[in-house]
């Protein structure tokens, strides 16, 4: 008994299968029947209205999935969308109850009316750009096609503000060949749809809209859809390896006034800073487009400190220069330089006092002339047998003195010698601490200028950066 049933049901199972394999295929046929009829005398390449004069509605959208790049230099934008595009063929129509309840189907585009829309503002030739994926056809005629593309742009950059800097790239889609007559374009949404878009690690999109738009030649127009892209870039990567390394260029530049004077690695210093600006020089040039329009922010940057690099090696110059003056040189320090570089400027800039040398003893003094001694004088006038013993004691006076006054002589020149090199050395010494006040002078200035020229290049841009964006700075008015 339990036999019996359980075969039963394996012919039961069998049976269902078999009828539900006929009904599979008969779907089949029946979509294969669909087709055959649709695209009997079908001609994709005639316009699917009933009369001349109608106009086919092609509603557009537009979807993003990635921003690949941004090529300054070449002025580019590279995208990869979807472009959503539905219309309505006359001509492909079916009853849903005379094909199974069959309500859409899938057809290759190549097959059917396409509207010719195109990236007017294609770059690499490639007008079309996007892939001829399947189209979805309905039982009433509305065709949706959805293909993904892949687009370069043009894009002007205005590059004031690099790396700070905001960016209107647009893509304006359009019929190729059809005026609005033939085809219209209507907007489905005014927003790009950016839920499965992938980001950037450079740019942001701030705000991306589409908005309608027609020329007019002659009798005919033609209408198109805009999409503005707001980019905002991510500066930090230019920060850290642009910004940052040329801040502390500038500051090097400051230190060369802190270095003494004797050492001989001051004009070396500024001579690498020089040519190590010239080589961010080039790599801004290598990145920004070649326009005479604008600088960039980071160009005026890099010019301001190279600007600031040369004047302080000529400053560096003048102020060596002073270093190693000196009465030998033919430098002799005027009054009024003595009074304000070393008393005056000393205290105002807190450094340590200079011994005031303004008034030097005459080099070449007078020593008393020699008296003769009046004792021995009137002892001579004696008579007698004494006048040879004090002739003998004079005479040996006479030869002490000689030699006393030899010796005072010698005492003498050696007394001027050193007093002229003690002289000598002071004024040595007195240009040099010139050269120091010289060197903090120009110390306090550099850096106040650096500080000054760097907030005043840099605040503007970064107003703009952290600011909100409006509808009037976005250009959508």
């Amino acid at each position: 008994m339990k036999f019996a049933a359980a075969v039963f049901l394996a012919l039961l199972g069998n049976a269902a299968a078999a009828e539900a394999s006929e009904d599979f295929v008969s779907l089949a046929e029946l979509e294969d029947s669909l087709l055959r009829n649709l695209f009997k005398g079908y001609q994709k390449w005639v316009r699917p209205v009933q009369h001349a004069n109608d106009t086919i509605t092609v509603r557009f959208g537009l979807k993003i999935s990635q921003l690949v790049d941004v090529d300054e230099k070449n002025q580019l934008m590279t995208t990869n969308v979807w472009l959503w595009q539905e219309w309505t063929d006359t001509k492909l129509k079916w009853d849903p109850d005379d094909y199974g309840g069959i309500t859409s189907i899938r057809v290759p585009s190549e097959t059917i009316w396409l509207p010719d829309i195109v990236l007017y503002e294609n770059a690499d030739g490639r007008f079309e750009g996007s892939l001829m994926t399947k189209a979805i056809v309905r039982w009433d005629g509305t065709i949706t096609w959805t293909p993904p593309a892949s687009y370069k742009s043009s894009c002007t950059m205005d590059v004031t503000f690099f790396p700070f800097d905001r960016q209107n790239c647009s893509m304006k889609f359009g019929s190729w060949t059809y005026d609005g007559h033939m085809v219209d374009l209507v907007l489905v949404d005014h927003y790009v749809d950016r839920k499965d878009f992938f980001d950037n690690g450079e740019w942001e999109i701030l705000n991306a809209t589409g908005v309608k738009g027609s020329r007019r030649d002659g009798m005919y127009w033609y209408p198109f859809i805009t999409y503005s892209f707001i980019l905002k870039r991510l500066p930090l990567f230019y920060t850290l390896f642009l910004i940052i390394p040329c801040l502390g260029l500038s500051f090097l530049t400051v230190l060369v006034f802190y270095l003494p004077s004797d050492e001989g690695e001051k004009l070396s210093l500024s001579t690498s800073v020089l040519v190590s600006l010239t080589v961010f020089l080039l790599v801004i040039e290598e990145i920004i487009p070649s326009s005479s329009k604008v600088i960039p922010l980071i160009g005026e940057y890099l010019l301001f400190i190279m600007i600031f690099v040369t004047f302080s090696i000529i400053v560096t110059v003048f102020v060596i220069n002073v270093h190693h003056r000196s009465s030998a040189t033919y430098h002799p320090m005027a009054p009024w330089v003595k009074s304000l570089f070393l008393q005056r400027l000393p205290q105002l800039l807190c450094m340590r006092g200079h011994t005031d040398r303004f008034h030097f003893p005459d080099i070449e003094m007078r020593s008393p002339e020699p008296k003769p001694r009046k004792g021995l004088g009137r002892r001579s006038h004696g008579g007698g047998p004494q006048r040879g013993a004090l002739g003998g004691i004079e005479d040996e006076n006479q030869a002490w003195l000689a030699m006393l006054e030899k010796a005072t002589n010698s005492v003498r020149y050696i007394s001027r010698h050193i007093k002229k090199e003690h002289f000598i050395r002071e004024v040595v010494q007195d240009w040099k601490f010139v050269a120091q006040v010289l060197d903090r002078i120009f110390l306090w200035a550099f850096l106040t200028v650096s500080i000054l020229g760097t907030v005043l290049i840099f605040t503007p841009a970064l107003q703009m950066y952290l600011s909100t964006p409006t509808s009037h700075s976005l250009g959508l008015n």
